[in-house]
């Protein structure tokens, strides 16, 4: 496997940017303004916490921006569970794609915690890296 040389070249950080283009076209059309931009916002912090912790100077940084990454995760899958609850009380139809989008936090989160278990291990094997 190749060496990781820019945030760009993590599979993690494509996932989620493709995840937050799915999340803003899912919730494109919703009148629920409040809701809709919590889920736009917790979408967009996923692979943005990603980048600035990547772009850090220090493999410390990086995992707490990964780890605010994955509180992102976290937050987008409540807000995924309760628009579609909002929705079938309304009597609205589902939310285009919630089911895929909510799988793909719970993956998106674990790729996250592989590689904060990997830099960890990392770090624990380099006291210059602090």
């Amino acid at each position: 496997m190749s060496e990781i040389e820019t945030f760009e070249d993590l599979d993690v950080w494509k996932r989620g940017c493709q995840l937050a283009v799915d999340v803003h076209v899912a919730v494109a059309d919703s009148k629920d303004f409040a809701l809709r931009g919590q889920m736009e916002r917790s979408s967009l912090s996923i692979p943005s916490n990603i980048a600035e912790g990547a772009e850090r100077d220090s493999t410390a940084e990086f995992i707490k921006f990964l780890r605010y990454s994955k509180g992102s995760c976290g937050e987008l899958r409540t807000q995924l569970y309760v628009a579609e609850k909002v929705r079938q009380r309304l009597d609205l139809p589902s939310l285009e794609n919630s089911r895929p989008m909510i799988n793909e936090t719970r993956v998106i989160s674990r790729m996250l915690q592989g590689l904060i278990n990997s830099l960890k291990r990392r770090l624990g094997n380099s006291a210059t890296d602090h």
